[in-house]
């Protein structure tokens, strides 16, 4: 490292221009954006002794035990007038135990040891800090930094409970290296089971990463993980940064889940929400020191309306000292390998993205809208974290397209890895709800599979969470609906709807895996059409956990057709690892045919071919290939044991022929079934990437 470390790379905004000229017009909102990360890099380097001192704040803050069990507290509350701690060590006692004011709003307390040489609390024991406000008021709330919180079961809100075990889990497995493709299995443990119930860490580590290994996913995205009071939330609403959810179990249980991924050779990401948090004042941020500010704006700025939260103030020195440690914390203590920020369209914009569609005009992304402090802050947090963690993984829910947003920080870009295709579902969904299937346009779905920023990485997917949840449906259920109660048995024969499903599913995952990024995202049950939409638990539903499940027991009963679609699946990534397109330069789309409605394209020398006519086969159709030589198929979605018909035969070599064709330089001719892909591969290539 650099004796100064903060410092990035003098600014290469000539290359982001020279990449999209059109940018041109906006090169001094790029230098000034970049000259605000400057600033707070110099200025952290001045006031702390550099980002790597800063960034671990969580040694400090909240509880820390010291070399002789002495216990450390701080606390960050600037309108309080006094703080107390009280909790199991002390019987209660609300006023026995003051701390003391420091600088800068900071309030400090010493516990020492007792007699015994044990510290003053004990492990799993309740506390609380008392803040005694200006007007008088005195109010019970949790550490912004407390690490482990639970529940009572009958009581609404959560407990501080100091974790500090005596024999704490050891990870020993190194992380993985960053995968050259990312093909991402998006969790969520709460519903990983087909019980009933909330699952847990152990659950997922005993019976999920087998499957997701299996299915040759090299990343898992797990979702709500840091605590959230509300359930049915999805995790978004987040009341305790630090604390992974007790809900699941422990967090010795959820390191155990990373370690033994880890051991696997799989990535984890965390599902990181710093846009907003929860509205919560016992059991959350809100009010912390008794104000309507502290960790966020005064309202209204301080105040999202759609999502009924708080939304934190990026410009406040201890709000960067908090979020930004909260990002190293995950990554120092439980080991995560990276995250995906949630909600980057709100944290970008003044308007949060409420009521405004982008339509792609440059002037939407600068200018008075842009919130230039949440904006450096995602510099700054993709900077330090890249810097620290080289082969960190850093993926943004972005809808609105922001130009750079993936791009280094040196470039005057945000630092993202990767951003999400959030048009891609949209576009599955809008077919299916509302075109037959010969009224397909080729040329659109094309357009919006190969329709993103050259140099900026997306994430492709078919289907996420979103689709999955009440209120939609998954691309399954678009398909096959309540057929798939009664008709998923392969010891009867497909009826049209079943048919038409299976096919269909296979080939939409398959054409977005091939031509929709340079990564991959499916979420968990998605991959074998799992039967029906995802509800958590709430008044609405009489608290039923029904629908908060995934019925992974379906794809083990061998005469249901769930298993088919999983084996696809399991296919897929297995041949995308063989040949790696998804770390290839975006594919050549030669062909896209309306009336035959067929598409061709090939990535990484390999050739996709997709007949989604309902019911026209090609015999002797002429196909466009680069590359010369001898072709066989590596991958085929009429294969009998992922649901098809089995109308190809695999012992088939093509060899081409030097005629060019739809702009490739040699042609082979194949025979294409309806409502079939293919994917050719060439055999006199080496294909080690």
């Amino acid at each position: 490292m650099a004796d100064r470390e903060d410092n990035v790379t003098v600014p290469e905004f000539s290359s982001l221009l020279q990449m999209d000229p059109y940018l041109k017009t906006y090169e001094k909102d790029f230098k000034r954006r970049y000259d605000l990360l400057q600033k707070r890099l110099f200025e952290l380097e001045e006031a702390e002794g550099g980002f790597d001192q800063f960034t671990r704040s969580y040694k400090t803050f909240g509880v820390q035990r010291q070399p002789d069990n002495s216990l450390f507290f701080k606390e960050w509350a600037p309108a309080a007038e006094a703080l107390f701690l009280t909790g199991d060590f002390n019987g209660w006692d609300k006023f026995s135990h003051p701390y003391t004011k420091k600088d800068f709003g900071k309030w400090e307390l010493i516990l020492p040891p007792k007699h015994d040489k044990s510290p003053a609390v004990d492990h799993h024991t309740k506390l609380k800090v008392v803040v005694h406000t200006k007007e008088g008021e005195r109010l019970y709330r949790i550490s912004p930094w407390a690490k482990y919180v639970n529940r009572e079961e009958k009581s609404v809100i959560y407990d501080w409970v100091h974790w500090d075990p005596p024999q704490p889990y050891n990870q020993v497995h190194p992380r993985p290296a960053k995968p050259t493709s990312l093909r991402i299995y998006e969790a969520h443990v709460g519903i990983a089971s087909p019980e009933g119930k909330i699952a847990s860490y152990t659950n997922f580590t005993n019976n999920v990463l087998p499957r997701i290994k299996d299915l040759g996913y090299n990343c898992i995205q797990l979702m709500a993980v840091m605590e959230h009071a509300y359930y049915a939330s999805f995790g978004y609403q987040i009341t305790s940064f630090f604390a992974a959810s007790s809900r699941y179990g422990t967090p010795d249980e959820l390191k155990e889940l990373i370690d033994v991924a880890h051991s696997m050779g799989i990535v984890v990401l965390l599902d990181v929400v710093h846009s907003h948090a929860s509205k919560n004042t016992e059991d959350g941020l809100n009010h912390f020191d008794g104000s309507n500010s502290c960790y966020f704006h005064s309202p209204p700025r301080g105040e999202h309306k759609l999502w009924d939260s708080r939304l934190f103030n990026y410009s406040s020195w201890e709000v960067l000292r908090f979020l930004l440690s909260n990002l190293r914390w995950w990554m120092e203590e439980y080991r995560f390998d990276g995250f995906r920020f949630d909600g980057v369209t709100s944290m970008l914009y003044h308007h949060h993205g409420i009521g405004s569609g982008f339509s792609g005009d440059y002037s939407e992304y600068f200018g008075l809208q842009v919130d230039e402090d949440s904006l450096v802050y995602l510099m700054l947090a993709n900077h330090i974290l890249h810097t620290l963690y080289p082969d960190c993984i850093t993926v943004a829910e972005d809808v609105s397209g922001m130009p750079a947003l993936c791009r280094p920080v040196e470039e005057g870009g945000l630092g993202f890895d990767y951003r999400l295709a959030m048009a891609i579902p949209d576009k599955w969904i809008q077919i299916l709800k509302e075109l037959k299937d010969e009224d397909w346009n080729i040329g659109n779905i094309t357009h919006t599979l190969t329709n993103r920023r050259y140099g900026e990485k997306c994430i492709a997917y078919a289907e996420s969470h979103d689709q999955a949840l009440v209120g939609d449906k998954t691309l399954a259920f678009w398909l096959m609906d309540k057929e798939m109660y009664t008709n998923m048995s392969s010891l009867i024969p497909m009826n049209p709807i079943i048919n038409r499903g299976i096919q269909l599913h296979k080939m939409i995952r398959l054409i977005t895996h091939g031509l929709g990024g340079e990564g991959y995202l499916n979420f968990i049950g998605n991959e074998f059409g799992h039967p029906e939409w995802l509800d958590f638990p709430r008044e609405g539903n009489n608290q039923s956990y029904h629908y908060a499940r995934r019925q992974f027991n379906l794809v083990d009963m061998d005469h249901l057709r769930y298993c088919q679609l999983y084996a696809f699946d399991r296919d897929m990534n297995r041949t995308e690892d063989k040949y790696g397109w998804l770390a290839a330069p975006p594919a050549y789309v030669s062909a896209k045919h309306e009336e035959d409605k067929v598409i061709v394209f090939d990535r990484a020398n390999v050739v996709f071919i997709f007949n989604f006519h309902p019911n026209k086969s090609f015999q002797g159709y002429r196909v466009g290939v680069e590359v010369p030589g001898k072709y066989k198929i590596k991958l085929d979605s009429d294969m009998v044991q992922y649901g098809g018909h089995g109308r190809l035969d695999h012992g088939t070599e093509f060899f081409t022929e030097a005629q060019p064709f739809n702009g490739r330089s040699n042609s082979i001719l194949v025979y294409i079934p309806c409502r079939t892909a293919i994917v050719l591969a060439n055999e006199e290539i080496d294909y080690c990437y």
